[in-house]
């Protein structure tokens, strides 16, 4: 019914790419090349006399050599006008089917075989009379209308019936219907659900409403490129998962609307592959992975996956509260750690991959000197680095009566309050001159 044909032309100035080829592939197809242009053998019988394949030497043609294709097609151009000629054509007749046809269709508008039918003048060219018919009827009604109205002034007319048959139109009434509704649905299904031939219901478009397939047609253009859950694409299919394949993962994607488990128990749970319950949620329900995740998400825009920070969403609900009341109270996260009885290095380390502004916050904070300290180390230490600037107590004994490290506690110091050891040496050499006294 709807010839086609395919081709890798994509629409671009492929004008030079002939000659993007490797020197060992011209050597490869270059018999082929030479018998198509030669001969009118056909591309399988030339791929079985030299031994290559058919897909490999059709797709050489069509990029480098699609001068000699069109040129079977009695279509003669230089090489680089063919790049510039669209071989792919989604309505209408194939070049090959138009030569094929060419003379018996000229003969059915000419006068010298007007007192033939259709079915002889087939006969006359070695052709089928039904697919004659059927080229006249799809390519060609105007001329069948003409032979109709000459025949019947010539007073040579058959008197028999041409056109929609009136059983035709009751059987297919329902599906015409069908498929001028609103809600586009494929022919295939139309013939489905009216319980017709597909096939028939095809030719009976194509033959009696010319408007119907044309506006079909202009719908599904519209809808190339477009993939959004539920509408139509260029194909003219509903762009949606198939009923077993939504059967598979419906409780998959109920626990995971539900409840906070993680895709990977989820699928364990149900018995669902993993990879494949992932591919399912991006696929066709971004919208619950962006709600989880609490990225924008609008429909028919691509979703920027890269805001997703990446943790287990009973994790999140764990460590909630105790994020809540660390923002609320500025007390230190040991001790918010111990009131909701969590590990507080654990804690720290969630603060630190997904609260990063809040963890900057409250690990560090300012000495009365101006340098950042972090907080934990601080509040370790801030007892014993009074006492060291006020007294003459040794570091050592003050790390020994605090039960600190006296390594760390020096560090410390050195690092953040070096002052402190100047005035401790001061403090130490003003009592030795006392005492000396």
């Amino acid at each position: 019914m709807n010839e086609r044909t395919t081709s890798p032309d994509n629409g671009h100035n492929d004008s030079n790419r002939s000659r993007r080829f490797k020197p060992e592939t011209e050597a490869k197809y270059h018999e082929a090349i030479e018998l198509y242009r030669s001969t009118r053998l056909s591309c399988a019988e030339i791929c079985r006399t030299c031994g290559i394949t058919v897909s490999g030497f059709q797709g050489y043609l069509s990029r480098h050599h699609r001068e000699l294709i069109l040129a079977r097609y009695d279509i003669t151009c230089s090489r680089e006008e063919a790049y510039h000629i669209k071989m792919s054509q989604l309505r209408g007749q194939l070049p090959a089917t138009r030569v094929k046809y060419k003379d018996a269709i000229e003969a059915c508008g000419s006068l010298d075989y007007i007192e033939c039918n259709v079915s002889q003048i087939a006969r006359e060219f070695g052709l089928d009379g039904t697919n004659l018919g059927r080229q006249l009827r799809t390519h060609y009604p105007e001329m069948i209308k003409w032979r109709e109205e000459v025949r019947e002034r010539l007073g040579i007319s058959d008197h028999l019936q041409r056109g929609m048959r009136r059983h035709c139109k009751e059987q297919y009434t329902e599906a015409i219907k069908l498929l001028n509704s609103n809600s586009y649905i494929t022919t295939q299904e139309a013939a489905d659900k009216c319980g017709v031939s597909y096939s028939g219901l095809e030719q009976h478009l194509l033959f009696y409403h010319k408007d119907l397939v044309k506006r079909r047609i202009e719908i599904r253009q519209k809808a190339v490129h477009r993939q959004r859950k539920g509408e139509i694409t260029g194909r003219g299919t509903v762009h949606a998962p198939s009923p077993g394949t939504v059967e598979k993962y419906a409780e998959a994607v109920h626990l995971y609307r539900t409840t906070l488990l993680p895709a990977a128990q989820i699928a364990q749970k149900t018995g669902v592959p993993r990879k494949g319950f992932y591919e399912h949620l991006h696929r066709w329900y971004p919208e619950l992975i962006c709600e989880r995740n609490g990225i924008p998400c609008e429909e028919g825009l691509p979703v920027d996956w890269s805001g997703i920070r990446k943790y287990n969403p009973a994790t999140k609900a764990k460590y909630a509260e105790a994020i809540g009341r660390l923002k609320e109270s500025g007390l230190p996260t040991a001790k918010v750690a111990a009131e909701f009885g969590l590990h507080p290095e654990c804690f720290r380390q969630y603060l630190k991959e997904h609260e990063p502004e809040l963890y900057a916050e409250l690990g560090m904070v300012q000495s009365e000197s101006g340098r950042m300290v972090l907080r934990r180390s601080m509040e370790k230490y801030a007892e014993v680095v009074h006492l060291y600037g006020t007294t003459t107590e040794s570091l050592k004994s003050l790390a020994r009566r605090f039960g600190l490290n006296d390594c760390s506690l020096g560090q410390f110091i050195k690092r953040h309050f070096p002052e402190l050891t100047g005035q401790h040496q001061k403090l130490v050499q003003r009592m030795n001159d006392e005492a000396g006294r």
